[in-house]
């Protein structure tokens, strides 16, 4: 609340609202506020250095330098829109691809995961010449009119749209039933989700989802699942898009790319946020077909997306990434922080258990009824707020801890988290 404010952050809450409107959301309860960071700290106006576990935004660090640099010696230069040559551009495009599968071979890049998902949509049904789209029944793919008209895990206005159908996920972390058993019963919602888009006329165009099933609460599917749902999706001629804006550039730690750990070859995979390391960068990756299938239809172009100083700003993130050996480090620490969350959780009777791989975990809390426990889960969050710990809270109840730091996280920071987390814990 305002009142309970200092003056200062009292008064530019004020502002903030004034000029922005009262329905721009904050996090806690008490709005933070951010006056500088550097790797996985931020340092708020009250002299606080805050733990960050949350943002993967700043996917190589808060005000890394290495960004900052390439940002600055390329504005310094030349920054142009994409109709002329330019050669950071290409080279970015050129090492991005590289990363890829080999089927996946050209880019289009936009200023977001907003627009990298309209966009992939956009082709799927040139392609399919149908509308049809399956997403999950808790997801968020971007903030667009036809995005929003498939959002199923934040409040909008627009009515769900009658060419999509949501899709529960069988979770193995939370069903009871034999993984065989859940498997058949998810498949079988799909085929008659498919048939059902077939029967009104909207065909299938695409699965759009997110291989970390994050806004769903980090969800664990049987093995089989997503690979068999793709396989039918594409026998009914839809298209497979992967949305990897938070699942991809080696968060998982097993995987680079989050569909990479079922198996599947996507038509196209969308990215955003993390790309840039906080510059809007976003794109999509497809195949050469389906590329020169759209190009030939359509006069694409996007003023700002992909030009040199975005472009300076990626392929220095992903050099980072790789050069750091970030995705091994996630993979490692990773591991880490579930061993300390998971001999936690067992002393815990609110925790049902850990969620999630690599750098993207947190704890799932129940009453003791097993129903989600949803107050105590913002209990933590704000608690972890006032001991200098950013996280946050995801899934269909808001009752999983949301832990998404910078990629830079080591186990020092894990240390930390988790040490501050029993303490929290401890004040339920």
């Amino acid at each position: 609340m305002v009142t309970a404010l200092p003056q200062g952050e009292s008064e530019l809450l004020v502002r903030r609202r004034a000029a922005l409107g009262s329905h721009s959301p904050t996090f806690y309860d008490e709005p933070l506020h951010l006056v500088s960071g550097h790797g996985v700290w931020l340092r708020g106006a009250d002299g606080v250095e805050y733990l960050d576990a949350y943002n993967n935004v700043p996917h190589v660090g808060h005000c890394n330098p290495v960004v900052v640099r390439a940002i600055a010696e390329q504005a310094g230069r030349l920054n142009i829109h994409t109709r002329y040559l330019s050669e950071p551009v290409v080279e970015y495009a050129e090492a991005l691809l590289a990363t890829f599968g080999s089927h996946l071979d050209k880019v289009l890049f936009t200023n977001s995961g907003s627009e990298a998902n309209e966009l992939a949509l956009r082709m799927a049904r040139q392609h399919t010449g149908s509308t049809g789209v399956l997403v999950t029944d808790f997801s968020y793919h971007g903030n667009t009119t036809s995005l929003a008209e498939l959002t199923t895990g934040l409040r909008v206005r627009e009515p769900f749209g009658s060419h999509v159908r949501a899709l529960h996920v069988p979770d193995v972390d939370s069903d009871s039933r034999p993984e065989g058993v859940a498997l058949a019963e998810a498949l079988a919602e799909a085929e008659a989700a498919l048939a059902s888009l077939k029967a009104a006329g909207h065909g299938v165009s695409a699965l759009l989802f997110d291989p970390l099933f994050s806004t769903e609460g980090l969800l664990r599917p049987p093995g089989g699942y997503v690979s068999a749902l793709a396989d039918l999706v594409r026998s009914a001629g839809g298209l497979i898009v992967a949305d990897e804006v938070q699942s991809g550039l080696g968060r998982a730690g097993s995987h680079f790319w989050g569909h990479e750990m079922y198996g599947i070859a996507p038509d196209l995979v969308t990215m955003g946020k993390p790309l840039g390391n906080g510059h809007p960068l976003g794109g999509v990756v497809t195949t050469a077909g389906l590329l020169d299938e759209f190009g030939a239809a359509n006069m694409y172009f996007n003023t700002f997306a992909g030009n040199p100083v975005s472009a300076a700003a990626g392929m220095a993130v992903l050099r980072e990434t790789v050069e750091r050996g970030l995705q091994r480090s996630a993979l490692d620490v990773g591991g880490y922080a579930r061993d300390l969350l998971e001999k936690l959780a067992a002393r815990q009777s609110l925790v049902r258990g850990v969620r999630g791989r690599g750098l993207f975990f947190g704890l799932e809390f129940v009453d003791d009824a097993g129903r989600p426990a949803a107050a105590q889960t913002k209990q933590v969050v704000e608690a972890m707020r006032r001991k200098g710990v950013l996280i946050s809270r995801i899934g269909p109840d808001d009752n999983v801890l949301k832990i998404r730091p910078p990629m830079v996280f080591e186990r020092e920071h894990v240390d930390l988290l988790v040490d501050r987390l029993a303490a929290s814990l401890d004040e339920l």
